[in-house]
């Protein structure tokens, strides 16, 4: 049987995936954390069609590469709750880290862009390896492999289960009884862990999706718990074999991109932009370089492989045009990608079922069946 419809997702912090971006930017500098800057890319990547951005965030300042570029941002959740309302369809995931966050915040405000969005919105779990970010959160540091995995398994759980701590239905707003909640459906979520322990309910009723998408890294979390593996591997096959052992319903490969514009090839560019900086990019990602119909072919080929991607463009400005005006338009064309439903919960754009809470009977059994696959 033939895979659906590749799902797109892109990243869209800052300026681009190189470090050095903001060189070739088409603003200036200060525009660069501007609502109005940030509106234009996700009106960009809407239009293009899209199903999902993402927007990367730290508690430590981006690295330019050379010292001179910003070393500010704006929270991932906040600007993505800012896309949400000025978007109809994209789905919008922020990152956000569970290595020094509380998970009970952490789900607070998950739950909140999600009903903000009307079900529009993800998670992409990360972990601060930095040590300089124990510090800003003035917290002892987190080391190692092993208790970075700790960190961003319990925190998964804690929030999943708190956004499962209000039941469906648990908002009854009756005036005729002057009720607002049925509290036998709130439940606390009694949590110990190595490093804390949370009791809950949560302070926020259950997301419209019952759960936002979680999105993680392959291996970061046990499988059953993300909804999206984001995989790497340098080739389409090496992508499809991390895909096949990465234990979630939806696997997405994990994509350079630096494309040919009208002016210039996308080597030429790159080469302008390594003037100052090195692209390291990262460690075991496909890297394409020329021009949007090669990208085409390659998606083509991984639509074989994977149920998605997420793009890393070298230059927002530069190469989400090129996206728009001649990668994407080919791939609808060939049904190779898949465009977002409108009017649709950001799970029902992937083909993800709505998850029950795991407080119902029915919810638990799921929760045991998803758990010990």
């Amino acid at each position: 049987m033939p895979r659906p419809a590749l799902h797109l997702a892109v990243e869209i912090d800052g300026d681009g995936a190189h470090p050095a971006a903001w060189r070739r930017a088409a603003h200036s500098p200060g525009e660069l954390l501007t609502p109005r800057r940030l509106a234009r890319v996700a009106a960009v990547a809407e239009n293009a069609g899209f199903t999902l951005v993402t927007l990367e965030d730290s508690i430590l300042p981006p690295d330019a590469g050379d010292g001179s570029g910003p070393v500010g941002r704006i929270g991932a959740v906040e600007r993505a709750a800012f896309v949400a309302a000025s978007t109809s369809v994209l789905g919008v995931a922020p990152v956000v880290a569970t290595t020094y966050a509380e998970p009970f915040h952490v789900s607070s405000q998950l739950a909140s862009l999600d009903h903000v969005s009307a079900g529009r919105a993800g998670w992409v779990v990360a972990v601060e390896e930095d040590p300089a970010a124990a510090r800003a959160w003035g917290r002892p540091v987190v080391e190692g492999a092993d208790a970075h995995a700790r960190e961003a398994r319990d925190g998964l759980r804690v929030v999943r289960d708190l956004w499962d701590s209000w039941e469906d239905d648990a908002v009854i707003r009756s005036v005729a009884t002057s009720r607002y909640l049925d509290r036998s459906r709130l439940h606390a979520i009694d949590f110990s862990g190595e490093t804390y322990s949370v009791k809950g309910p949560s302070i926020v009723p259950r997301p419209p999706q019952g759960r936002p998408v979680v999105l993680a890294r392959a291996g970061l979390v046990p499988a059953g718990l993300a909804d999206v593996a984001l995989v790497g591997g340098t080739t389409p096959a090496e992508a499809g074999a991390a895909a096949a052992g990465a234990g979630a319903p939806l696997a997405f490969a994990e994509i350079e991109v630096a494309l040919d514009t009208p002016g210039e090839t996308a080597r030429e560019r790159i080469a302008d932009l390594e003037r100052h900086a090195p692209w390291e990019g990262g460690p075991d990602r496909l890297r394409y370089t020329g021009p949007a119909a090669g990208l085409v072919d390659l998606l083509t080929e991984l639509g074989g492989h994977v149920d998605g991607v997420r793009l890393h463009p070298l230059v927002l400005d530069e190469d989400l045009a090129v996206l728009s005006r001649l990668a994407l338009p080919e791939l609808f064309v060939r049904r190779i990608a898949a465009r977002p439903l409108p009017g649709a919960t950001l799970r029902t754009s992937l083909g993800l079922p709505r998850p029950l809470s795991r407080f119902t009977t029915d919810g638990a059994a799921a929760l045991v069946t998803e758990e010990t696959r």
